[in-house]
């Protein structure tokens, strides 16, 4: 807010200075062509740092969902070979295993490039759709 303040200081103080109050001679006469120049160069400023920002912060994005999906690919892998594991002790302690064909797909390795591959398929089509 500090910024809309000094803005409307500004202003106030550039109107009052060039309306010849105080017998000033304005050096800016109205419609005020100087300060229009000078807020439409700050404007220009302004959204190409807002711009930047926006990049910067897409650029973040996309690293914290690429970091997210290695860190689920590993849990992936460290909760299918303890499924794994669970299975073989399972099976050294004698206990009978009812053959569920979901606990089945779970133990099933999960590989990193099929899912890599499917999420490029997903984004094609994703494209495809977008330009129709």
């Amino acid at each position: 807010m500090v910024f809309v303040y000094v803005h409307i200081v500004w202003f106030i103080a550039w109107i009052i200075l060039n309306s010849g109050l105080f017998g000033l001679r304005p050096f800016d006469p109205f419609p005020y062509g100087l300060l229009t120049m000078i807020v439409s160069l700050e404007a220009i400023f302004l959204s190409t740092f807002v711009l930047i920002s926006q990049n910067r912060l897409s650029d973040q994005s996309k690293h914290r969902a690429d970091l997210n999906l290695h860190i689920s690919l590993l849990a992936e892998h460290e909760l299918t070979r303890v499924l794994q594991m669970l299975d073989i002790i399972q099976d050294k302690m004698g206990i009978e295993n009812d053959a569920d064909s979901e606990l089945a797909d779970l133990e099933m390795e999960t590989r990193p490039e099929d899912v890599l591959a499917e999420i490029a398929h997903l984004q094609k089509i994703a494209k495809e759709r977008k330009s129709i």
